[in-house]
C-alpha cells in the first residue's frame, strides 16, 4: 500500500553495484530502512544526493508490515537547504547529528514530537548565520528527552556535580570517575534550560564544549542499551576546534 510522508535522511550504504539502503526517519512510520534499486545507474529517477545526512524529503513509499526493508516509489526534496550542503562546518554537524539519531533509535514507530524536533533542528542549522559550534551539544542534550534518558534538572548551588551514572546533580564528587566537574556541570544545567533558537548567548568555552561532548556520549553508552558509540564526533572535534 502506498503512503505519502515527510522524511529526514540519516544514512545510506551501498547494497550492490547499483543499489543502496537508506535509513530515513519518517513522520508516518518512524525509523525505516529503504532498499533503493538502481539509484546508482545513470538514468535513475532518484539520485544518491537525495539521501545525504539530514536532507528533508517528501516521500511516497510502500509499507509492508513485518518487513525490515521497505521501498520508495518517489522521493523529492521537501525544503531545499540554502547553506548546509555548502558549509563544511554545518555538514559536519549534520553528519554527527544524523549518526547519533540512527544509532540511538530502536523502535520503528511514529513519534510526532520527535519528528518535529528533528525537522525544526535541521531548519535552524541551515538558517543560522552565526557559529554552529554549540549545535552538537544542544542536540545531544536535548535529544535525550525523546529517548527516555534525560538528565534530571535538579542543579542548585548545593548540587553542582553531575553524576553520569545516576543522571542527577549531587553534592560533592562521587566515588567513581563518571561525573562532570563543576564548570561542565554548570554548563550542562544552563544548556538544559536554554532556548535552542539562541545558542550564542550560552558562551560555552571551547575546552568545556569538548569535555561535555565526550561525557554526553559516555552518558549515552551508560543509559542507552546497545548504543555502539559514534565515529563522526572525532571529525567534528577536529573541524570545530
Amino acid at each position: 500500500m502506498l503512503h505519502k510522508t515527510r522524511g529526514i535522511a540519516l544514512h545510506s550504504s551501498k547494497f550492490s553495484e547499483t543499489s543502496v539502503i537508506a535509513r530515513i526517519y519518517t513522520e508516518a512510520f518512524g525509523l525505516r530502512s529503504y532498499l533503493i534499486k538502481g539509484i546508482r545507474k545513470e538514468r535513475s529517477r532518484m539520485r544518491p544526493g537525495l539521501f545525504q545526512a539530514l536532507t528533508l524529503l517528501d516521500l511516497t513509499v510502500y509499507n509492508k508490515e513485518k518487513s525490515s526493508l521497505q521501498t520508495i516509489r518517489e522521493a523529492s526534496i521537501a525544503v531545499p537547504y540554502q547553506t548546509l550542503p555548502f558549509d563544511i562546518l554545518k555538514s559536519s554537524v549534520a553528519l554527527f547529528s544524523s549518526e547519533l539519531v540512527y544509532k540511538s533509535i530502536r523502535e520503528e514507530e511514529p513519534h510526532p514530537k520527535l519528528f518535529e524536533f528533528l525537522w525544526e533542528y535541521c531548519l535552524q542549522l541551515d538558517a543560522t548565520r552565526g557559529p554552529v559550534n554549540l549545535f552538537p551539544l544542544l542536540f545531544i542534550i536535548r535529544f535525550t528527552r525523546f529517548l527516555g534518558i534525560q538528565p534530571q534538572q535538579d542543579y542548585s548551588p548545593a548540587r553542582r556535580i553531575f553524576n553520569l551514572k545516576e543522571g542527577t546533580f549531587q553534592e560533592g564528587i562521587p566515588d567513581h570517575d563518571l561525573f562532570l566537574d563543576e564548570p561542565a556541570s554548570g554548563f550542562l544545567a544552563k544548556i538544559q534550560a536554554s532556548d535552542i533558537r539562541d545558542p550564542e548567548e550560552l558562551r560555552v568555552p571551547p575546552e568545556v564544549r569538548g569535555i561535555l561532548l565526550e561525557k554526553m556520549l559516555q552518558y549515552y553508552r551508560l543509559h542507552l542499551s546497545g548504543f555502539p558509540g559514534i565515529r563522526s564526533h572525532e571529525i567534528l572535534h577536529t573541524i570545530l576546534s
